[in-house]
Formats: structure tokens, sequence, C-alpha cells
């Protein structure tokens, strides 16, 4: 298991003033590394893959401007397919400039742009939506748990960037 990813996306330097701050909540890190590893690669990921889950987590950091953790995102999808479906997904799936054509994929890629991009709009007509693309309850609630890390991690590591800039 990585350890350290938010710190390390943020560039946080080991011993700076923050890395020390730190160190005073080193369990809230671990269990935020640990949260990575069970969202992204949990032991029984249902029908969302570990390549998709990487492959959504790479167009989410990308909406929201977290270009390190975009390429982190990245890395992970190479590391969990290989080959044309794994193209396929970096291709329409971890970039924000294409929608995949097929309807259940679509779906699942519509629903994590918005509450990316505009949780508020969010509605119970956008899980029936799911629903109705053929995602069944367990994979809805894993895909919200995913787009939930996701915007966290991104959020916790804007703050520790601004952080760095004061301390």
């Amino acid at each position: 298991m990585q350890t350290d990813i938010i710190e390390r996306l943020a560039g946080i330097g080991s011993g700076s003033p923050l890395a020390e701050a730190l160190k005073a909540r080193a369990e809230i890190m671990r269990l935020s590394d640990a949260s990575h590893e069970a969202v992204l690669r949990p032991k029984t990921p249902g029908g969302l893959s570990h390549a998709l889950r990487a492959a959504l987590a790479a167009r989410m950091a990308a909406w929201l401007g977290n270009d390190a953790l975009a390429a982190h995102y990245r890395a992970l999808l190479q590391e969990a397919g290989s080959g044309q479906a794994a193209e396929d997904l970096a291709a329409t799936v971890a970039t924000t400039e294409s929608l995949p054509a097929e309807r259940r994929l679509a779906a699942i890629v519509r629903h994590v742009d918005l509450v990316t991009r505009e949780p508020r709009e969010a509605t119970r007509a956008d899980i029936e939506a799911l629903r109705a693309a053929g995602l069944d309850e367990a994979d809805i609630v894993r895909l919200s748990e995913l787009a939930a890390f996701v915007n966290y991690q991104a959020r916790v590591i804007a703050g520790f960037r601004c952080l760095q800039d004061v301390m």
C-alpha cells in the first residue's frame, strides 16, 4: 500500500513546517491512505473494475484542476489494466473531453461529472438514471464512495498547498 499519497501530491517536503504539523495528525493521513486502497482497489470491486475506478478518479481530478492527482490516477489505470480496454478507458473516461458511447458507462461518467462539478444539482432522478443504465444498489454505493473520496482528496491537497504558502 502506498503511504502519504495526499502529502506527496500536495508537495509537502519532509521536515517542512507543514510536515511537522501533520505528524500530530498521522492517524488521519493513514486512514486517508487506507481509504484510497479500499475505494480504488477493493478486494471485491463489484461492477466497477479497478481500471474503471482509476479512470473515473482521473476524470474527477481533472475536472477539479488537480493535474498531479489526475496523473496519479492515470498511472493507477495503467497498473490496473492493459490492452484495448484500458486504452479505451483512458480515452473516453479518464479525460474530460469525451463521453463513452456505451450506455452504462456513459451514465456512470455523467454521474461523476455531475457530483464533481455541480453536486447541488444532483437529485434522486440521477440515481434512478444509474439504475436504469443497469447499476445495482451496491455499485451505486461504490460509485458514490469513489466520488466522495476523490473530491475529498483533491480538496485536502488544495488546502495543504495553500497552507504551505503561508507557513
